[in-house]
């Protein structure tokens, strides 16, 4: 581990001060409004991830702070070990002293896992070193306004991950309100990112529907998928299907009112059709029963806004004469704009709700940023790799294939999750931001049912890390006042079906080194 001169620590103290005087779902430290647009400013990627074939280390003895007991952490390490050999898995840890980056306990940590989603710990703090967290994404409509029409209006998209339905709807308010009264055609400038928009590794699963799995783009909307909401009525009677976003999905089939009492059955179905989805619904909901949601990720997002914002705009009085097609790159115009949160509060989707379109998203704007459009994966996987090597947070010992670790597309070893985790806390142009959109043992996120014995001191933040036989977990400790945050990381593989007892495992092994950061410092 590097070593780091005096005033770091103190601005490591500084920032821990911060994170833990901030509330849950707060703004960043730099809010600051961040600039309207961003112009475009001008290790290639994996081909195959490494092989995790290391064989396990023998447990190493605490060398780290006193409060730290090492023959204890050496048990922990052991039972922990004990726990995933018995399950028939492979696990790899390390536990360091922030401050020191001293060893506390660690098990084959230089062992090659799949992290799984921890691999969006990556891709965030790449985000805050080269954007920042008052970067705004925009999202314009452009075109030449003449007596209230619009020849061609296009829309243009920066990669804002968190455009929603209410956003474009009050964009088609706000063209109304700046007179425009006739729309001759819509054109979607999906160019700055380019035409791939299944991120790598999505193909390993494309029958997948989901909505974890949805296409990324440069213009999207609510995340690329589709909501449908099925409201029942009287019984022998159609039930009511909203759609949401309005305009791209077709319609098909019908859902029935069962009588009063009947399980509800619904199936949904999705086919691609030209350029547009076709959703065959079927099934019943019981008369007096609850609206029932389905949410389904599209298969190609190009047009989506654009067939929304037509819809939209006839809505609000706008005349839409002609159809919708890709294209408008040329057009510089800015008519009317919607910008994003800032990042430093989109971040809390990849750190807290472990969202991979927003990781995906974001892996590919710095990409666009940096490299000039349009900006791709494998741009990104270069640019996250450069950037972190400036810190030394980026080793041969990563290997990552997209931004958010879904499926088979990332390799890394416990070592190189906590260099990064250390590197990111000692960062005063990072560390506050970079931990605050972590999450909170036992409050908030995808650790809000775990930790819960540790909710009032809301000492531990982590990513978690979850596919069919993997299990991760990495990120801090907070200590008391006088004392040095410990960086973690456990990663498990090869446990499938048994997912749940790996977490208990590591839960344990995480809690057993919180009660000695903690020792003589917990109010009951």
């Amino acid at each position: 581990m590097p070593r780091y001169p005096r005033r770091t620590f103190t601005a490591l103290a500084l920032a821990l001060s911060s994170i833990l005087a901030r509330p849950s779902g707060s703004q960043p430290l730099d809010d600051g409004a961040g600039p309207a647009d961003r112009s475009t400013r001008t290790a290639r990627p994996t081909q195959g991830a490494p092989d995790a074939s290391s064989a396990p280390r023998p447990p190493l003895a605490s060398r780290g702070p006193q409060k730290i007991d090492p023959d204890r952490a050496r048990a922990q390490v052991e039972q922990l070990a004990a726990d995933i050999r018995g399950l028939g898995g492979r696990v790899g840890m390390l536990a360091i002293d922030v401050t020191s980056g001293a060893t506390l306990a660690a098990f084959d940590p230089r062992g090659l896992y799949n992290p799984a989603s921890n691999a969006k710990l990556f891709t965030a703090a790449a985000a805050l070193r080269l954007l920042g967290p008052s970067y705004r994404y925009l999202t314009g409509l452009y075109g030449e306004a003449s007596n209230g029409t619009v020849a061609e209006l296009v829309l243009r998209g920066s990669g804002d991950p968190s455009l929603r339905t209410d956003d474009l709807w009050e964009l088609a308010r706000s063209l109304r309100a700046a007179d425009v009264r006739k729309v001759a055609a819509i054109a979607i400038d999906q160019g700055y990112f380019d035409a791939r928009y299944v991120p790598p590794a999505f193909e390993q699963q494309p029958e997948e529907w989901a909505a974890f799995r949805a296409p990324v783009s440069a213009a999207s909307l609510n995340a690329n998928t589709v909501l449908f909401t099925v409201r029942p009525s009287k019984a022998g009677q159609a039930a009511s299907v909203a759609i949401d976003p309005p305009g791209f999905t077709v319609l098909q089939g019908t859902v029935s009112t069962a009588r009063r009492g009947t399980p509800e059955k619904l199936g949904v179905r999705l086919e691609p059709n030209g350029q547009r989805l076709v959703a065959h619904l079927s099934g019943h909901i019981p008369e007096g029963g609850r609206a029932v949601s389905l949410v389904r990720r599209v298969d190609d997002p190009r047009l989506v806004v654009a067939y929304a914002l037509k819809e939209m705009l006839q809505e609000v009085g706008i005349d839409v004469a002609g159809e919708v097609r890709l294209g408008g790159e040329r057009q510089k115009r800015l008519l009317v704009a919607h910008r994003s949160a800032p990042l430093g509060d989109l971040l809390s989707a990849l750190g807290k709700d472990s969202d991979n379109f927003y990781a995906e998203t974001i892996f590919k704007t710095l990409a666009a940023e940096t490299r000039g459009r349009p900006g791709t994966a494998e741009g990104a996987v270069e640019v996250v790799g450069e950037t972190l090597r400036a810190l030394d947070a980026f080793g041969e010992d990563v290997a990552l294939r997209n931004g958010s670790g879904l499926f088979d597309a990332a390799r890394a070893s416990p070592e190189a999750m906590v260099r990064l985790l250390r590197a990111a806390i000692l960062d005063p142009a990072l560390g506050a931001d970079f931990v605050a959109q972590l999450a909170i043992g036992g409050v908030d996120g995808t650790l809000r049912s775990r930790f819960r014995g540790w909710s009032k001191e809301r000492a531990i933040r982590a990513k978690t890390g979850t596919l069919a036989s993997v299990a991760a977990l990495s990120g801090y400790i907070l200590p008391p006042p006088g004392r040095s945050p410990i960086a973690f990381s456990v990663l498990v593989s090869d446990v499938p079906g048994k997912i749940d007892s790996v977490r208990r495992s590591i839960d344990h092994f995480v809690e057993s080194l919180a009660d000695e950061l903690w020792k003589d410092a917990r109010t009951p």
